[in-house]
């Protein structure tokens, strides 16, 4: 099991220690709860779900209750999962007040004949299998509206981890392998700091932010959105496996390290196939990750080595 909490210039020594720690903490608790499911012979979909779900309800990261604040004022959160067994999607964009965007994609997937549901068909969708809406004091966080701030009146807007500060990073994801051999990917984020007129990133995209297949791998990314969707970088892993033969790490690796980096993008990667093998590559200074695997190994790390 691998999961992400965004990359981005993360720079040794500008968090405090204690801040670091909490990052770890998090990242732990989630990775913990995700595999548990695997350890217990359950399913790489319920994992991912899981593991998300457990990110989303920190402040800590732009997913869920740490979600950045738009151009508005609001909140608009997009997730997307995948089976690698089956192919099966699900994927919401635009949507507010919901505390576990990747959960509704779950649903999405398993109660609908559709892909993808958006904005106010998807509220409509959430509430229908009684979705508890929070309100926006759920999603408030001091240090993302001071972000918010600083940028609201300018038609900038800000990927979160394109600023060296200390603080909250970007999208996070999850991609697992279970007993079975089977895979799964899950990806969920709040976007872009001040972002109109309904901006949608990689994040729900599926072959762009999340892709899965159990023939080549799981693949969670986050980043500069825009670039990856032109990079469909999530399917284009899973290509230069399928068709060019590459290892995961290969893939992983010409994806992140090349073709990103030659259109002008920036950001990272988790991936896993289906034989347990895992990559985590990214460009950027630092990427929150943690990974374990039934071998009993196990990292967490924030910069590069």
């Amino acid at each position: 099991m691998v999961i992400h909490g965004g990359a981005g210039t993360l720079v040794k020594g500008l968090m405090t220690p204690e801040k670091e720690e909490e990052y770890k903490a998090a990242l732990n608790e989630a990775l913990e709860k995700g595999y548990a499911i695997l350890e217990n012979g359950g399913s790489a979909m319920d994992a991912v779900e899981t593991a998300v779900n457990n990110l989303e309800d920190s402040p800590l990261f732009n997913a869920g209750k740490g979600s950045v604040f738009t151009n508005d004022g609001t909140h608009e959160m997009d997730a997307a999962i995948m089976d690698g067994k089956t192919r099966d999607a699900g994927a919401v964009s635009l949507i507010t007040g919901i505390k576990n965007p990747i959960s509704l994609a779950r649903d999405v997937m398993d109660k609908t004949d559709h892909v993808f549901l958006a904005g106010e068909g998807a509220m409509r969708f959430a509430k229908s299998l009684d979705y508890t809406l929070e309100t926006p004091e759920y999603f408030y966080d001091e240090h993302r509206y001071q972000q918010w701030q600083n940028i609201k009146d300018s038609d900038k807007f800000e990927l979160d981890h394109s600023m060296k500060k200390e603080g909250k990073f970007g999208t996070v994801g999850a991609v697992a392998c279970d007993k079975s051999g089977n895979i799964a990917a899950a990806t969920s984020t709040g976007g872009m700091t001040n972002k109109r007129w309904g901006r949608v990133g990689d994040s729900p995209m599926i072959g762009v932010g999340n892709y899965a297949n159990n023939k080549t791998c799981a693949v969670s990314c986050t980043g500069s959105g825009e670039f990856f969707i032109r990079g469909v970088v999530a399917y284009d892993v899973s290509c230069l496996m399928e068709y060019k033969g590459m290892t995961l790490v290969e893939a992983a690796s010409e994806v992140i390290n090349k073709r990103v980096l030659e259109i002008g993008g920036d950001g990272g990667l988790i991936a896993v196939d289906a034989k347990g093998n895992i990559a985590m590559p990214f460009n950027t200074e630092g990427m929150y990750r943690a990974f374990k695997t039934s071998e009993e190994k196990k990292e967490i790390g924030i910069y590069k080595d």
